[in-house]
């Protein structure tokens, strides 16, 4: 059974991510397939479409290595988040479904509730789960997975702390809602900006941990295929 190339590729994006492969490392199609228990055949796939996305970078006689972005592409990242979110929040006004909305406001009933509990490690993944969905009611599968890029990039260079107020956070949310909901795209434009401008100052940029033996949680396959 052929394993998908982009469960290989996700995979492997989770692992550069979270630093369980650390920048600079040297990716081998072998070295890959035995940790992910898959063929050669979709990690060579995965790393041509995770070269595309900027997680590595193949150097001339030295192969695939875990990209180093520098401190002023990680910036960078940062200013496009400020960009793009309020573009995709204003999509959103113009072109949400019914059930985007209804998962949206289901996450900021979920997210208050939370935050009035002071229950941290939920806030972040509802806010997570917030923002994908945000980003998939703009309609527009570009703006989507350049926003879901600019996330899993993030969440590479940055080490995010928690607002000190989130309920105010999450009243932010709420807001954006209702503006996507009366399709008022300038509000939900200006709310997002708004809320980018506010959450910034929570990043912090991630420090490489030279050295430090990291255990992958990812298994693609149990049974090794050869090609």
């Amino acid at each position: 059974m052929r394993i998908p190339a982009h469960s290989v590729c996700t995979a492997i994006r989770d692992d550069i991510v979270s630093g369980v492969l650390e920048r600079g490392s040297r990716l081998t199609e072998e070295q890959l397939a035995r940790r992910y228990g898959v063929s050669r055949v979709p990690v060579r796939e995965a790393l041509r479409t995770l070269e595309s996305e900027g997680f590595v970078l193949t150097r001339r006689h030295a192969g695939a290595h875990v990209a180093e972005p520098t401190e002023q592409e990680a910036a960078d990242l940062l200013d496009m988040r400020a960009l793009l979110e309020p573009l995709g929040a204003a999509r959103a006004a113009q072109r949400r479904t019914d059930a985007h909305l209804k998962v949206l406001r289901g996450l900021v009933r979920l997210g208050q509730e939370r935050a009035r509990r002071g229950q941290g490690e939920d806030l972040r993944s509802l806010g997570g789960w917030f923002h994908e969905t945000l980003a998939q009611a703009s309609g527009s599968p570009p703006l989507t997975a350049l926003l879901t890029q600019l996330r899993h990039k993030i969440a590479w260079m940055y080490a995010v702390g928690q607002p000190e107020r989130p309920v105010e956070t999450w009243a932010e949310h709420g807001a954006i809602v209702d503006a996507v909901a009366r399709g008022d795209a300038e509000r939900a434009r200006a709310l997002t900006a708004l809320h980018v401008e506010r959450s910034t100052p929570l990043h912090r940029l991630k420090r490489p941990e030279r050295g430090r033996v990291r255990v992958s949680q990812h298994v693609v396959n149990t049974t090794s295929a050869r090609n």
